[in-house]
């Protein structure tokens, strides 16, 4: 009896029955090849869309060329090739709300800028302006690959990843030998790397046939290019392409209990979700998978949260049902419950000063629910109410979920900011639950294949709830 007034987070591999260690490995294998083919949000979104079409979702075009829909459809929406919302058109009204699991497709990385390309020391590099919060040292001296789309003189959009096949080449950044290297490692660890000094080798024959060239290794690159994919240096203005790490998402450990990858912030969380709102059938109240851009650099422009994407979608919907006054989006808004999917730092015992060791989220103990996130004394943070709170471990407990909770690091010592806010801010209950991981915001981060699984149970349970 007296064991029940205490409450203790156990390891989610030991809530585990016959044959659940097997169910959580396949699972995660999909997780990874979910990664691998989607390591930017245009990849990610398109084998998003990919895997939906094949569940039998329609476009969100034909919807309203249709002029109709009814409970039990499947529609899919898509936000300039960056952004995704799923439907599951439930037996209630869109007025009556929603149940909504938002994550983020987009995540720390190096953008090209518009005139990249250029000569010195006889080599051809990139100039890059780096995406979202990033340690820059960590960036040098490791294998890195450039996906991205890029537009030529006929307005043709031509999609370019190099460096993920094992016959790609790959690029690099350099960095300096210790032997010479005193002065840079004096410096804090912030500044031994600037922005500006993350150029990307790209090449280093000169172009045969102009021998009098200052640039003829630039002009070399160009040429392999053109004859490759039939762009010119103008082309790169009109381009969209991103600097990532090459190579695939890979186990961790012995055991093989972990997964290293790129971008599992927050295509973890993106990975559960949709495979939790592709299992739901016929719901009573609409259930939406969204995927969306532009979280890691503050959730503005026409792709992230900040933008009016989803309540456009929800009202051209409403519109169909014959909800016509602006009373009726935010009525929907409002009524909706959403879980804001996404990863929160969890203990690290190399580093164990930078977290309160009881209020922190481990890894292997599951999902993990974070009330408010923000900074000294929660700012910008969305602030989950009890209610609210009650009601999610409720439907945790009953589905058998292994859930925690946590904050992001101790008062004071950080913080960070989600999409749970732009929702909460439109009236709809909202709290942040998702993975714990480690090396959050490195170029290859760490999470447990056990959080990941239960961060899809409790997705499930939520939709179903």
């Amino acid at each position: 009896m007296i064991d029940n007034l205490t409450k203790k987070f156990p390891s989610a591999w030991e809530q585990l029955r016959d044959g659940g260690k097997e169910t959580v490995f396949n699972f995660c294998n999909e997780y990874k090849d979910f990664l691998d083919s989607g390591k930017t949000e245009r990849e990610s979104s398109d084998e998003i869309i990919k895997q939906a079409k094949d569940k039998g979702y329609i476009s969100f075009e034909d919807v309203i060329s249709k002029g109709s829909f009814k409970a039990g459809d499947k529609i899919y929406a898509e936000n300039k090739g960056k952004g995704v919302a799923l439907f599951v058109i439930g037996q209630d009204s869109l007025e009556k709300g929603m149940k909504i699991v938002g994550s983020h497709i987009d995540t720390p990385r190096l953008d090209l800028k518009a005139q990249p390309l250029y000569q010195d020391g006889e080599l051809a590099l990139l100039k890059t302006h780096y995406y979202g919060g990033i340690k820059k040292y960590q960036w040098v001296a490791i294998p890195l690959a450039l996906h991205g789309v890029i537009f030529n003189k006929k307005g043709e959009k031509i999609n370019i990843v190099i460096g993920e096949d094992e016959n790609d080449p790959v690029f690099y950044i350099t960095d300096l030998l210790p032997h010479l290297a005193k002065e840079q490692m004096d410096k804090k660890m912030g500044e031994g790397i600037i922005g500006e000094s993350l150029n990307v080798l790209i090449g280093s024959i000169p172009y045969n046939g102009e021998k009098e060239k200052d640039d003829a290794i630039k002009l070399n690159v160009l040429k392999l290019l053109n004859e490759k994919y039939g762009i010119v240096e103008e082309d790169f203005t009109v381009a969209e392409l991103e600097i990532v790490p090459a190579g695939k998402a890979r186990d961790v450990g012995i055991d093989r209990s972990m997964v290293a990858a790129h971008g599992h912030d927050d295509r973890v969380c993106a990975f559960a979700s949709l495979k939790a709102v592709l299992e739901i059938e016929e719901p009573k109240q609409t259930v939406v998978g969204l995927f969306v851009d532009k979280e890691e650099v503050g959730s503005l422009g026409n792709t992230g949260m900040e933008s009016m994407f989803f309540e456009n979608v929800v009202a051209e919907l409403l519109n169909l049902e014959g909800v016509t006054s602006h009373l009726g989006i935010r009525r929907a808004m409002a009524n909706s419950k959403v879980l804001s999917g996404d990863v929160t730092a969890g203990f690290d015992p190399n580093y164990p000063d930078v977290s309160d060791k009881r209020n922190t989220p481990y890894i292997g103990k599951g999902v993990t629910i974070t009330k408010y996130t923000g900074s000294r004394g929660k700012s910008s943070s969305n602030d989950a109410n009890a209610e609210f709170l009650s009601e999610i471990r409720d439907i945790f407990n009953e589905a058998d979920v292994s859930w925690q909770v946590g904050e992001l690091g101790k008062v004071d010592e950080g913080g960070g900011g989600t999409i749970a806010y732009i929702l909460a801010n439109k009236g709809a209950e909202v709290v942040d639950c998702g993975t714990p991981m480690l090396s959050m915001h490195a170029p290859i981060e760490l999470i447990s294949k056990i959080d990941l699984y239960n961060t899809y149970k409790a997705y499930k349970a939520f939709y179903q709830g």
